[in-house]
């Protein structure tokens, strides 16, 4: 969220007469306080900013243990914050980060004021491996009490944490725990030595990972990691993925335990041809896979940690010709799907914390809501349409990942404009689709020249190269259809009634792209002309020294082909004899 100085003056004045506590701490900083002690910090004021009950802890950088504002020069450049907040949420075990940095001016006198999320429920912090606390104004390891009070305040709801007490370790499938070992070792790759996880037996690896509970094997275990046997731990639930493929051709495959593996199974099975767009401004076609395969195991693993198991329900990816609809039962969680997109919320809550816990071990999905602009920005880097959620029948979630152009201006407009603001993509993929923006947006587009058109009629501006103030050269520039020079040539020779080489070269040079060199423009003239010999449109009454055309008799543009030539005519078609014509 913005704070204006004053309401930060306002926050600054009731933590100071709140003066520290668990979730409050102060630092003169008149020195740089080091990172790694600030991600302390983070770990043990969001630790206890959840077992209060509270939404953020604070750390206050200008004050001194006198309680007076004293200023400081901490983290005075943007970019040392953002290294700040990016360092923090690589070594916080669990992804979090300091939700924001404020600075304040207060008695004139500069502030820094770090605002820490709480911890999620049911998920304590750890930094480092270490899970950190407070007692009163000191950092202290967070004590067994604490972590169990956290991780008791879901378990009783949660469905994946919940222990089966038939299950054994013979119930996994090697290869599945083989390969959560290897997702394990690339998460802790620069804190835990790879020979020391190798050297773990299978049930303390499970214990590290967060999958057994009490040395016993759990619900969230077995969905990753069940042989394919072992289903009927989970009956009722039918612990199933089903892909179906719809349209002309029509096709489907279940997808059992380990889901650990069988992401990647179904995710091979989805058909993901390579797709070619022409920029407005180049010659040269872009070829892009249909989708991103990052995006359909992120969308696979959402599906996985998010889905309401309590309602017995399979998940659903239906393939059409042209998308990927993702079905998963449940309401969305915690928030709306743009707060995500714009990357401009944290989950506080989940409904499976056990398995999502267990699932970021694995390094499959992080905890802190990144998937799903993670997810936009693969689209808006491949020029395509943004994914859409659908909550409208209740209880169900669909995700839809678009897997062709819809309007070709937008993504000729994202192919020239790499600098747009990620709210101007959110709003422009909106008008695409004919979906309704505010009228704040709907101004601004307009404006800017990125749209036209009234409500309910608004499109995006097929002139793409004016949002760049390049409209001239982008005309200039453009590559036309091979039909449009064709009709230049034609129509010249039917009020003139011949042309020779002189001729056509004065014509058509002028309207080929300026992105072409002179000797490209030469052969794409000596081209055209062979295209349109063979097909009888035109035909050569002189030599191929001194070419003579005209419009054929019989060639009137239907694609019919001319009558034979005598040999000594010498207009075979060849490139290098019309290219001297």
């Amino acid at each position: 969220m913005t704070l204006t100085n004053d309401e930060l003056t306002e926050l600054l004045d009731r933590l100071l007469a709140g003066w520290e506590n668990e979730v409050v701490e102060f630092k003169e900083a008149a020195r740089q306080f080091s990172a790694d002690k600030t991600g302390e910090y983070a770990s043990a004021l969001s630790n206890e900013a959840n077992l209060r009950g509270l939404a953020s802890g604070w750390l206050v950088f200008g004050v001194s243990n006198t309680r007076q504002v004293v200023g400081t020069t901490h983290l005075i450049d943007v970019q040392q914050r953002q290294t700040l907040k990016h360092h923090i949420h690589q070594s916080v075990d669990q992804g979090l980060t300091v939700r924001e940095v404020y600075e304040v001016m207060h008695s004139g006198k500069r502030v820094v004021i770090l605002e820490v999320p709480a911890a999620p429920r049911g998920i304590p912090i750890s930094w480092k491996g270490d899970y950190r606390a407070r007692a009163g104004e000191s950092l202290v390891p967070l004590s067994l009490d604490k972590l169990d009070e956290i991780r008791r305040q879901t378990i009783s709801a949660d469905w994946s944490a919940v222990v089966v007490p038939d299950a054994t370790l013979a119930h996994l499938d090697p290869a599945a725990i083989t390969r959560a070992r290897q997702g394990f070792t690339e998460r802790y790759a620069s804190r835990i030595p790879a020979t020391d996880i190798d050297a773990w037996d299978d049930a303390t690896f499970l214990a590290k990972a967060r999958l057994i509970r009490d040395g016993q094997i759990t619900r969230a275990a077995l969905l990753l990691l069940g042989a394919d046997t072992s289903t009927h731990l989970l009956t009722p639930h039918p612990a199933q993925m089903t892909w179906k493929l719809v349209g002309e051709q029509r096709a489907n495959e279940h997808f059992r335990l380990p889901f650990l593996l069988k992401t990647t199974a179904l995710a091979k099975r989805i058909r993901n041809v390579q797709l070619r767009l022409l920029p407005p401004d180049e010659l040269i076609y872009r070829e892009i896979s249909k989708y991103d395969e990052r995006s359909l195991l992120e969308a696979l693993y959402n599906c996985i940690a998010h889905q309401d198991y309590t309602r017995h329900s399979r998940i659903i990816v239906t393939e059409h010709a042209d998308r990927i609809v993702f079905e998963s039962v449940g309401e969305f969680f915690d928030g709306a799907p743009d707060d995500y997109a714009l990357d401009e919320r944290t989950p506080r809550q989940y409904r499976n914390p056990f398995l999502v816990e267990a699932m970021t071990e694995l390094n499959l999905i992080d905890q802190m809501g990144y998937g799903i602009h993670r997810m936009v920005q693969d689209q808006v880097r491949r020029f395509l349409p943004l994914p859409d959620y659908d909550l409208s029948t209740a209880g169900e979630v669909k995700l839809t990942i678009p897997g062709g152009v819809i309007e070709e201006s937008y993504s000729q407009l994202l192919m020239v404009r790499t600098d747009l603001p990620l709210e101007d993509v959110l709003a422009l993929d909106r008008v695409q689709k004919g979906l309704d923006i505010s009228e704040k947006a709907a101004r601004h587009l307009r404006r800017a020249g990125l749209i036209e058109g009234r409500k309910p009629h608004r499109r995006i501006t097929p002139r793409v190269a004016a949002a760049t103030g390049a409209m001239a050269g982008y005309i200039r520039t453009r590559p036309q259809a091979d039909a449009h020079y064709a009709a230049l040539l034609t129509d010249f020779l039917r009020a003139q009634g011949h042309a020779d080489r002189g001729d056509v070269e004065a014509l058509l040079r002028p309207a080929l792209s300026e992105a072409l060199t002179e000797q490209q423009k030469t052969t794409k003239i000596t081209n055209l002309l062979t295209k349109l010999r063979r097909r009888g449109v035109i035909i050569n009454r002189g030599t191929r020294t001194k070419p003579r055309w005209e419009l054929s008799s019989v060639g009137d543009g239907s694609g019919r082909s001319e009558p034979p030539r005598k040999k000594d005519d010498d207009s075979s078609g060849t490139a290098r004899g019309l290219g001297s014509a």
